[in-house]
């Protein structure tokens, strides 16, 4: 990799670049389960001092992705299905409750959200995981922050949706299945219905959590 100059840019969009480098690595199995991520070696890589790393490092052992041992330095960790489909319930629920007020308040005006369902559905023609998933993610920021809602918001944001919604993406599913998955909730909204709305998101979790507990990596999600 090219050597990026720290000239001119700050330590967090540093530590933000090397997080999104190592994170797309863990989850393409470049560093496997049990991989060292030596701190090092990424600085030499990248060309920059140790702390913009060790923060990026930090940052994905709060995502429970690296763990850090004593006299052992960083590791992968394994990500089990049972910890991807924690977040389902948990997402659902505030979900469910922005939704209820959204449906109402944006009044219809849903370009936002048919933009990124189109733009889902171009990533899933290419079948690029990391070109759809910030639009997968967007859809369901668009929900929460059109509630008007700022805890509602600050909670989903500290869930670190991107992270957990990427390795789903790697492991399991079929894109262009996930992408007309969200056709429902698109038409709760566009009816101002909050019930329908509400129902429509609960589902949708509801689905893909036992879908993910269920699967094999490479399995694509039967017809709902």
């Amino acid at each position: 990799m090219a050597r990026v100059s720290e000239q001119g840019l700050t330590r967090t969009v540093f530590r933000e670049q090397i997080k999104e480098v190592l994170l797309e690595r863990i989850l393409d199995g470049v560093y496997p389960p049990g991989e060292r991520i030596v701190e090092t070696r990424v600085a030499r890589e990248f060309g920059v001092s140790q702390g913009p790393v060790r923060e990026a490092l930090r940052e994905l052992e709060s995502l429970r992705l690296v763990v850090s041992e004593p006299f052992v330095g960083v590791r992968v960790r394994a990500v089990s299905p049972e910890e991807l489909g924690e977040i389902y319930p948990v997402r659902s629920g505030l979900e469910e409750v922005a939704a209820r007020t959204a449906a109402v308040r944006l009044g219809g005006r849903l370009e936002a959200f048919e933009r990124e369902i189109d733009a889902m559905r171009r990533a899933a023609d290419s079948g690029d995981a990391h070109a759809f998933m910030p639009h997968d993610v967007q859809f369901h920021r668009l929900i929460v922050e059109g509630s008007g809602n700022r805890t509602l918001q600050d909670l989903w944001t500290s869930l670190h949706v991107e992270a957990r919604t990427m390795i789903t993406y790697v492991r399991y599913g079929d894109l262009h299945y996930i992408a007309e998955s969200h056709l429902p909730i698109l038409e709760g909204l566009r009816a101002q219905d909050p019930e329908r709305t509400s129902r429509a998101l609960r589902e949708h979790f509801e689905y893909y959590a036992r879908w993910v507990m269920d699967a094999t990596p490479g399995d694509v999600p039967p017809a709902a």
